[in-house]
């Protein structure tokens, strides 16, 4: 299979595209970054793309398969503007033209409570951005809603704060659909998935990554 990843700089990304290299059955693993991440293997392509243009470059996104991990924190986006063009506007312009260019399977990271009917912005974001994939009828549609993710050296004191709190209840046998997975596990499951999945529409949460 052909792979393509975009968000392949942030914390699941990178552990994605090494599941994927590391994986006989991806012989090629494309990845679209705004710069250069410093990784070679033979089996990697790295495009460095202009996201506020994907028309531009659209003839690049052709594969079996598109992994989308693209996303932001709204600290680090600047308003919520920012975060809609980082978190819905790129993806979905990246869904259109895989969509167009025959790219069979698509799988996304979404988030736990993602609805486009949710009063919470991220949520509703969220959600929005798996009905505007869903309808594009891609033969091959898996959607992860993983809970709060554990990165590796992550400097997000909120993230490590809100993460132990979890921790402590999940403990207690409370928010078990809140446990806390590492970026690494995600990542292994978002590899496997296209190889084990056979439905036309999955929506994974929590439990079913856990069991995946």
């Amino acid at each position: 299979m052909k792979a393509l990843v975009i968000g392949a700089t942030g914390a699941t990304g990178k552990e994605l595209v090494d599941k994927l290299l590391e994986d006989n059955e991806y012989t090629l693993v494309s990845v679209f970054v705004r710069r250069s991440f410093g990784k070679s293997h033979p089996k990697l392509r790295e495009h460095v793309v202009d996201f506020s243009d994907v028309n531009s470059f659209q003839d690049l996104i052709t594969g079996d398969v598109l992994f989308s991990c693209l996303g932001t924190t709204l600290k680090d986006a600047g308003s919520k503007d920012n975060q809609w063009k980082i978190d819905y506007d790129i993806p979905a312009a990246f869904a259109a033209a895989a969509q167009k260019n025959g790219v069979g399977t698509f799988v996304l990271v979404s988030s736990y409570g993602a609805s486009a009917k949710s009063s919470v912005f991220y949520s509703k974001m969220k959600g929005k951005l798996e009905d505007f994939i869903k309808e594009l009828h891609f033969p091959h549609y898996i959607i992860f809603r993983p809970g709060p993710l554990i990165r590796p050296h992550t400097d997000r004191i909120g993230e490590k704060v809100s993460i132990k709190v979890i921790k402590f209840f999940n403990s207690i046998g409370l928010f078990k659909n809140m446990t806390p997975i590492s970026t690494a596990f995600l990542a292994e499951k978002l590899a496997k998935a296209p190889k084990v999945i056979s439905s036309q529409t999955t929506t994974l949460e929590l439990k079913q990554i856990l069991k995946l």
